[in-house]
């Protein structure tokens, strides 16, 4: 009789044992916190339904340049942003030519212009840096209140060039690293200040959940923070009867906050990294099965969807732009939308260009 179905069964047994034993023993310092998200709004109907108005953007400035993150114009015209590989670069939007200004040696992932001409640069691996208008790259800030920063993420400076306010995503987890620290929940994400006239840095909110997006908003009374894994944007006020006092401006996203800017004006814009993912919602308030999810995501891929997403508020938080593209060959995952004259320019983590569109078409209702 021959031996080979047994020996099939006990092989296919094994195999499955071991993955059942990677699943729950293999060490992970993930450590899940138990909490209960919103219930993720419509995107069937209501202000968040799906449409493809981002279908028609088109890339803008250098091409095959991997993942320009954070997005400039500066005063002549030119995109700048960060790159995958730590380069800083420059190129005009009708062209693909570029020139590099600096590389960081890290991953520059927020860009903000000082009033003195130097690029303060949000690094995700360096910290707070700035190149100055020699291309001298200098180091401004690398902990805050005795805590090292483990995830710079975006940065934005005042009209008088006093402050930059910036975003620690994470203390405990690093660049490449924020899967992890959204599984977790830990809320170890921070918005932080640097004064350039004495180099202090102050922590004004702490226990944020992945502290991504910063913008200030109207007349510089608050500053807003993107907070992706809880799907939300805080705000802490400056100025005022609030100053010190934080709220929350607009809660109960419907996809994971990146990048956030302000038109100077009346609005805001938010990029979504991707919708919202009813797997890591649903497993909320379980962290061991949150666990067994960092241990699979080891060997599998994200299950993110590959969906641009675009949002526009006015300074009450209402949504008055909806944006989105799930068709095949989409810009995606958009992190950074930011309001030029007229257009709306996109950048991208992941992708190997930038995009816009009208902003015309942005704002048609």
């Amino acid at each position: 009789m021959s031996t080979r179905p047994s020996n099939v069964g006990r092989l296919v047994l094994l195999i499955l044992t071991a993955i059942v034993a990677f699943l729950l023993l293999m060490p992970t310092k993930v450590q899940p916190v138990n909490w209960s998200p919103p219930k993720a709004p419509s995107l069937k109907d209501g202000p968040y339904a799906e449409n493809q108005r981002l279908k028609d953007v088109k890339r803008t400035g250098a091409q095959d340049i991997a993942g320009p993150e954070a997005l400039l114009l500066d005063g002549k015209g030119f995109l700048i942003t960060g790159l995958h590989d730590g380069r800083i670069i420059r190129t005009a939007p009708e062209s693909h030519v570029l020139e590099e200004l600096t590389n960081t040696q890290g991953r520059p992932l927020g860009l903000a212009l000082h009033p003195d001409g130097r690029l303060i640069i949000a690094d995700g691996i360096k910290g707070l840096l700035a190149l100055d208008t020699q291309h001298n790259l200098t180091t401004l800030a690398t902990s805050a209140a005795g805590l090292p920063f483990g995830f710079v993420d975006d940065v934005t400076v005042d009209a008088a060039g006093r402050y930059a306010y910036f975003s620690d995503a994470s203390s405990r987890w690093g660049y490449g690293e924020d899967g992890e620290a959204v599984i977790e929940h830990g809320g170890d994400g921070r918005l932080l200040r640097y004064d350039f006239s004495t180099g202090h840095t102050e922590v004004l909110l702490d226990q944020l959940q992945f502290a991504n997006g910063v913008a200030l908003g109207p007349n510089e009374d608050y500053v807003l923070v993107n907070e992706t894994g809880a799907y939300r944007i805080s705000r802490y006020w400056l100025k005022g009867d609030k100053a010190g006092v934080h709220d929350l401006f607009i809660d109960n996203l419907p996809g994971l906050p990146d990048n956030l800017s302000f038109n100077g004006k009346d609005r805001f814009w938010v990029a979504l990294y991707s919708p919202r993912n009813p797997l890591l919602d649903g497993f909320a308030g379980y962290p061991l099965m949150r666990k067994i999810m960092v241990r699979a995501l080891m060997v599998v891929p994200k299950p993110i969807e590959r969906k641009a997403f675009v949002l526009g508020l006015d300074v009450n938080g209402k949504v008055i732009a909806n944006l989105q593209d799930g068709s095949s060959g989409n810009y995606s995952p958009v992190t950074t939308a930011r309001e030029y004259g007229d257009w709306l320019y996109l950048g991208s983590l992941k992708n190997t260009g930038m995009a816009r569109l009208p902003l015309k078409v942005a704002l048609a209702q």
